[in-house]
């Protein structure tokens, strides 16, 4: 039987593939073998984490830092399965301790990080604060992500992944101006990076600089063609910079590489289709988005707007359209499309 390091070494080149049931099976095996090899722990864990499997990846990496306490990975993988296993939860209130859990595991990382020397020690801090922002973010707390975001920054200034956190936290809380100068750092910092550049764009075209960011949506999704995100928002800088054909092109690439991850695309698809009036498919597209997005007001707002409208054989739906409103304003009792909507059908 190969020795454990063996299967590690497999392991790790099926994940970087991106081949993650494989890659599980190597590392379980080379756990089989060898219960204690840590570097095949990790592996297990972070497999098991993209398989969605996880409470076995929170028992494999509890076992790790039982194992080595002094490993930072370690614990940066736990934080990580714990929010993991909060986002995909069906029920959160049955892992309302989740995020708690992910923080007091920080903390543990932090301790081991402030022993690290030289580069090691900023390197890895940065990455701990990079963590509490992601954790803050799902507490709904954007003041302490921005700032967790921004001391991760201030550690690993060049890092492109905390720029492009720290702009989306800044576009999350209503500072555009602040978000599009930290994801043109991303950019800078990473010019390859698709996904940044990508939401560069799309942050571009919705400040209205829709020449600035036609170039550079179309330049992410050349990088990364396979790229849904990239793809999609190509998409969308398409359609707010009134060029349809492009746009639909683009959307419709993008949900066929990814039909599930991306309700935005389906609603831009929807958008598109009400403004040629295909009742029949803006319907079909605003359901999907919907469905996928449903603590978005707007998707399901233009939703009920498709109901509204009626055109040849499709006949308006009153009560759909009128349903969809009230469901859009229970979600945000100020959003005044959703009231004029409302106002209209009365």
């Amino acid at each position: 039987m190969p020795p454990a390091a063996n299967y590690v070494v497999l392991g790790n080149y099926w994940y970087g593939d991106g081949k993650y049931d494989q890659a599980y099976a190597a590392f379980r095996a080379a756990t089989e073998i060898d219960p204690k090899n840590t570097d095949a722990l990790l592996g297990l864990g972070r497999s098991q984490m993209r398989l969605r499997l996880y409470a076995p990846a929170i028992e494999t990496l509890r076992r790790l830092t039982a194992l080595d306490s002094q490993d930072i990975s370690g614990y940066l993988a736990l934080s990580q399965a714990y929010q993991q296993q909060f986002i995909g939860a069906g029920d959160r209130s049955a892992v309302t301790g989740n995020l708690a859990l992910a923080l007091r595991t920080l903390s543990d990382a932090e301790a081991v990080a402030q022993k690290l020397g030289g580069g090691d020690r900023n390197l890895g801090l940065s990455k701990v604060w990079n963590e509490r922002g992601y954790v803050y973010k799902l507490q709904g707390d954007g003041a302490r992500a921005i700032d967790a975001f921004k001391q991760a920054s201030t550690l690993n200034p060049e890092n492109g992944v905390i720029l492009s956190n720290l702009g989306e936290m800044y576009y999350l809380t209503g500072n555009l101006v602040a978000a599009l100068g930290s994801l043109q750092q991303a950019v800078i910092a990473d010019p390859r990076d698709a996904y940044n550049r990508a939401y560069y764009a799309k942050l571009l075209a919705l400040s209205g600089n829709t020449v600035a960011a036609k170039p550079e949506a179309a330049q992410a999704a050349r990088l990364a063609p396979s790229n849904a995100y990239a793809v999609g928002q190509y998409g969308v800088v398409s359609y707010l910079s009134k060029d349809s054909t492009t746009a639909r092109a683009q959307l419709a690439q993008a949900v066929k590489l990814d039909p599930l991850r991306y309700p935005e695309f389906y609603y831009y698809l929807g958008r598109l289709d009400l403004d040629g009036g295909d009742l029949k498919a803006a319907r079909e597209n605003l359901t999907r988005a919907a469905a996928l997005g449903s603590t978005t007001p707007e998707y399901i707002y233009y939703l009920g707007l498709s109901y509204e409208r009626g055109a040849g054989a499709v006949a308006p739906d009153r009560i759909k359209a009128r349903e969809n409103y009230e469901r859009a304003l229970k979600l945000n009792p100020n959003y005044a499309l959703a009231k004029e909507g409302l106002a209209r059908l009365r």
